[in-house]
């Protein structure tokens, strides 16, 4: 059974930094895409950034240059270090893991997902 458990959501000021979380069942993770999903009430979920087998990683338009996706040596974990939050960086993030070991682009085909962690960035 693949479990994906997420951490690290709050509450964060505009240009400042949060850095979420997501511990991924051990037998998968060096195999597959993972990728970090949001969506805000009444908007589908979209991808924000996705990490390959190879730990070749993919931006939204929306996020790049300012969050970092990374798997974090030694450890079954998915990070995603958000800096410069703006206002509509809030939302629901979601850990997800695609079967693949490619993703082809920030919002892969996703097999599991995680229950979501909260973001809310304010002035």
């Amino acid at each position: 059974q693949v479990r994906l458990v997420e951490s690290g959501g709050g509450s964060v000021k505009v240009g400042g930094s949060l850095t979420i979380r997501c511990e991924v069942s051990e037998s998968i993770y060096g195999r597959a895409c993972l990728a970090w999903f949001r969506q805000v009430p009444g908007k589908e979920r979209e991808g924000v950034a996705s990490v390959n087998g190879f730990r070749q990683s993919v931006y939204a338009d929306s996020v790049r240059g300012r969050f970092t996706i990374s798997k974090e040596h030694g450890a079954s974990i998915l990070s995603l270090e958000m800096n410069n939050v703006k206002p509509e960086d809030t939302g629901m993030y979601f850990c997800a893991l695609s079967d693949s070991l490619y993703c082809g682009g920030p919002s892969p085909l996703v097999n599991y997902w995680g229950q979501g962690t909260h973001v809310t960035v304010s002035s």
